[in-house]
């Protein structure tokens, strides 16, 4: 009889973490092996560990999980890393196809798919949710994001990246051009280059392509 697939879940929502740990332990071809609550925690279990598949939150305090998934990679190849995420946005899924992770899934997922994506990364293969999947290509140099996606954002100045946030955090002009220290109409001009430049010409749409890409949060 085969092993089952070791697992290491990095979260720190306990009661997310312990429910998906009991959750995972009761398929008979799956062994959670270190439950831990930041990516620093995660980094000794895995040298300890050493499981075969790790899944790690995006949005744990501390040490980055990015920084720690490819600390984990040099130092155990072996081991695959699945990122967990609330949040989908470009510079996400970009900073996980840079440390070589095997897999990106929204926590809107259902929790079999979490297991079908455990099996098949174990395998050797790749797990996307179908919304990363769309902004990346998978080919012989490994999986990326799109051209398309990959210029995006970076069209724009970091000004811009600042007006887009506020934007999306519903603020108007007058208490953006007061937060940033530039008059109203500068406001409106960063407003009008971020839209020609992104291609998007309506305010709500623009609000959400930021929220979308994690541009809202404080």
């Amino acid at each position: 009889m085969n092993k089952p697939i070791s697992v290491l879940l990095a979260d720190d929502h306990t009661l997310v973490r312990e429910m998906l740990v009991e959750r995972l332990d009761s398929e008979a071809d799956i062994e959670v092996v270190a439950s831990v609550s930041d990516a620093g925690e995660a980094l000794q279990a895995a040298t300890e560990k050493k499981p075969q598949v790790l899944l790690l939150d995006i949005d744990m305090p501390g040490r980055s999980p990015f920084e720690v998934a490819a600390e984990i990679r040099k130092s155990l190849p072996s081991s695959r890393v699945i990122f967990l995420s609330a949040h989908m946005n470009d510079q996400y899924i970009e900073q996980a196809l840079e440390c070589e992770a095997a897999g990106y899934l929204t926590k809107d997922e259902p929790t079999a798919r979490l297991i079908d994506a455990i099996r098949a990364v174990a395998r050797g293969s790749t797990h996307f949710s179908s919304a990363v999947s769309e902004r990346i290509v998978i080919d012989e140099h490994g999986a990326h994001l799109s051209r398309d996606h990959l210029t995006r954002l970076k069209l724009l100045t970091q000004r811009e990246l600042e007006v887009l946030g506020h934007l999306a955090q519903g603020l108007p002009k007058k208490t953006i051009a007061r937060l940033m220290g530039i008059s109203v109409k500068t406001v409106e001009k960063h407003c009008d280059h971020v839209m020609e430049k992104l291609d998007i010409h309506d305010r709500v749409q623009l609000a959400r392509f930021a929220i979308r890409e994690g541009l809202s949060q404080p």
